[in-house]
């Protein structure tokens, strides 16, 4: 009876830190007496948190599937962390029994996060929502400063330089944690039909595969054709957080290799769990590697290479290369213009499909080069949904004008237009595509399209509706729609 009865006090006394933490969090009248602190609630708030992770993961992904462990030994790393950082800020409180109560009241806080994040997670996937994703980022994290504000206000409330010190403390804890985080679920998913787990880098089969796996991939690529302008492709897809990049860059290939001849001359470099043991991963290294051995394997005066990079962008005009638990440099525009002016590659498209690339035309345009991007400097660009197979402008440069014509610039002003009309039908901020020509490669471009067009005539299969198999993130497959 009385084991029992310690539980009932526990669980009422959790119920109780659970409604003030939601109080608190969404800026409604709480005190600190509201709060039952002690050791117990502190682990019991802990469990709370970790069993609502994994309710909303199973929500998101279903059944099957099993408990993620490295996300569970980082999530329970954190506490030890929390403790000490409120510790600190208690200290410079000048009360260091406040420590208990600081910690017990962010983490009561936490659960609203968790559910706030659960409906932007839900949002995030319709395309409607992806013009205030970023807004949303910066919102979530407003929100977040001003819980740790209110939090330490109400255990202590202002006590001047020891309460600006703390709140420095507290800052600073999370953005450790936002940085340290992989963004990893509790639970993942694993597809009913899949016999084994699904690959991953810290797996000594998986990571001794990569390191061979651009060197058999580059060693495959088709010579150059003396007195034939070929075209090579490389296409990378930086981010692993989206099966969007993937997709696109295969599809991409697919297309170039039915009509523009590519077929043995094309290498994918894919940040994406699904390919881990199929495809180079997409880094900067990686990214040298390939143009240094292409330099080597084409004629540097005859052929043209076409590199295409789908990825996020950011405002400092950085395209992410994702994959955790890896800590990739990040391609800025002046280290893409170092490696490509490294490789010696003299003939060069470069398309970006990612947000405000527009910043890479300056430090990328010359007289032997055309330059294409999704969007001017200042804007976003559209169609990185989780369920979008193609971004917004790659589909319209590549899977429609590119199915018409050979001539790039043709296709890009053509592409251009689509993509105007949608963004204002659809109630978007125009993304502005970009390029920049030069005047030589306008000459080698038209002597391309002038071989691809007398010894290439459109496949009239390619012309329809087609489907394209391709690999998502659960390393199941799946049939995607192509045109």
């Amino acid at each position: 009876m009385e084991i029992a009865s310690d539980a009932a006090t526990l669980l009422r006394g959790l119920a109780r830190n659970l409604l003030a933490g939601l109080r608190l969090a969404f800026f409604l009248r709480v005190r600190v007496i509201d709060f039952r602190v002690s050791a117990g609630q502190l682990a019991a708030l802990v469990v709370a948190c970790l069993a609502l992770w994994l309710a909303l993961g199973v929500a998101r992904q279903g059944l099957p599937g099993t408990l993620d462990l490295g996300a569970l030994i980082s999530a329970l790393a954190a506490v030890p962390l929390l403790l000490a950082t409120c510790l600190l800020a208690a200290r410079a409180l000048g009360d260091t029994g406040l420590s208990g109560a600081l910690a017990l009241v962010l983490l009561a806080c936490v659960p609203a996060f968790q559910l706030a994040g659960a409906i932007v997670d839900f949002l995030a996937a319709l395309d409607a929502f992806e013009p205030w994703a970023r807004a949303a980022d910066w919102a979530f994290l407003a929100w977040a400063l001003a819980a740790i504000v209110r939090s330490q206000a109400v255990v202590a409330g202002w006590r001047g330089r020891g309460s600006a010190v703390a709140l420095v403390l507290l800052a600073a804890l999370l953005a450790v944690l936002l940085e340290i985080s992989p963004g990893a679920e509790l639970w993942v998913a694993s597809g009913e039909d899949e016999a084994s787990e699904a690959p991953r880098l810290t797996q000594e089969e998986v990571f001794y595969r990569q390191g061979h796996l651009l060197e058999e991939k580059l060693a495959a690529l088709g010579p150059e054709r003396p007195g034939v302008v070929d075209l090579y492709f490389v296409g990378l897809a930086g981010d692993s957080g989206q099966d969007t990049f993937a997709t696109e860059v295969a599809s991409i290939r697919e297309l170039l290799d039915e009509r523009f001849d590519t077929a043995g001359r094309s290498i994918m470099l894919i940040n994406n769990t699904a390919t881990l043991t199929e495809q180079p991963l997409a880094t900067v290294s990686n990214l040298r590697a390939t143009l240094a051995r292409l330099a080597e394997t084409i004629d540097t005066e005859e052929d043209v290479v076409l590199l295409h990079l789908a990825s996020h962008g950011s405002e400092d005009h950085r395209l992410v290369l994702d994959l955790p638990p890896l800590e990739l440099a990040q391609l800025t525009p002046s280290a893409l213009a170092r490696v490509l002016a490294d490789s010696g590659i003299k003939w060069k498209i470069i398309v970006i499909s990612a947000c405000y690339s527009g910043g890479y035309i300056e430090p990328l345009k010359d007289e032997n080069t055309l330059v294409i991007t999704a969007s001017d400097a200042r804007h976003s660009s559209f169609g990185c949904s989780y369920d979008s197979e193609y971004t917004w402008f790659s589909e319209a440069l590549y899977d429609d004008a590119l199915r018409e014509t050979f001539s790039f610039p043709e296709a890009f002003d053509s592409a251009r237009k689509a993509v105007g009309e949608r963004e204002q039908a659809e109630g978007y901020p125009p993304s502005n595509p970009q390029i920049a020509l030069g005047g030589a490669m306008r000459e080698k471009l038209a002597e391309l399209e002038k071989r691809l067009a007398a010894g290439f005539a459109p496949d009239p299969d390619s012309q329809k509706p087609r489907v394209i198999r391709v690999r998502t993130m659960d390393s199941s497959s799946v049939l995607v729609k192509g045109r």
